[in-house]
């Protein structure tokens, strides 16, 4: 199916031609992840109401008119690391957007402020290409977000494959631009957790110069009396264990 055929069709839309969609989405010809916004949905995937995501999110961001990148799980996934399939459809972008349910998928909205300086890759899709982060903004994500990426334990056991395609220099500038130390701090830790320190050394590097305030890994619980990662300068007020499973 090329891209004109699985391009969004928009607002602007007559009566006559509001009921034609209407009677083809009755018949599974098309669907509405977003009102005034239509997918046409090939007959391969009538049987579960629409394409997957990646066929329409940059059509339907851009319609939507918001910036966005596919982050978390599923920019984990694409980039190779996924203890299990995701679930969700993962997007951020910079506004709170309600959950989407179309066919068999959910597409879920994380909220950033900074999104359009995160930086990403274009990922061929069926129908075009869509933004996906790189996998060092990626694992910043994950820590960043840990309640959308099934709480640390799932996060070390993404890392522990990830990191395979991280760089320690670019993991050090993404952090640096984000410029939120904690979270850095955090993912030091975690990557220590899973044996994989060497790739975070010009991270630590730029941690020991700045020598931020102690972080709690979970912030909200109490960090008085609890083990402290002195080269990240995390207090480990959580115990995280990641699948040993996946190498």
């Amino acid at each position: 199916m090329n891209r004109r055929a699985a391009r969004a069709i928009s607002c602007g839309l007559g009566e006559q031609l509001r009921s034609a969609l209407w009677r083809l989405a009755h018949s599974r010809r098309v669907a509405s992840p977003r009102r005034g916004f239509y997918v046409i949905v090939p007959p391969e995937h009538r049987a579960v109401g629409c394409p997957s995501p990646e066929w329409f999110i940059d059509d339907l961001m851009a319609y939507l008119g918001h910036p966005y990148y596919v982050g978390l799980l599923t920019a984990a996934a694409l980039h190779g690391a996924a203890h299990q399939a995701p679930q969700e459809f993962q997007v951020v972008t910079d506004r709170r957007l309600p959950l989407i349910r179309i066919g068999r998928a959910r597409i879920r909205f994380v909220k950033k402020a900074r999104v359009a300086t995160t930086p990403t890759v274009r990922v061929n899709t069926p129908t075009g290409q869509m933004r996906v982060s790189i996998p060092e903004a990626t694992a910043i994500d994950l820590v960043r977000y840990p309640e959308h990426a099934g709480f640390l334990s799932n996060v070390a056991t993404i890392l522990r494959e990830l990191v395979e395609r991280i760089d320690g220099r670019e993991l050090l500038r993404v952090a640096t631009a984000d410029g939120e130390t904690a979270y850095a701090q955090r993912l030091g830790h975690l990557l220590d957790l899973v044996g994989r320190s060497t790739v975070a050394e010009p991270l630590a590097e730029w941690i020991a110069a700045r020598a931020p305030r102690v972080t709690p890994l979970v912030p909200g619980l109490p960090i008085t009396g609890v083990p402290r990662n002195l080269r990240w300068r995390v207090a480990v007020n959580d115990q995280v264990e990641a699948d040993e499973g996946m190498a």
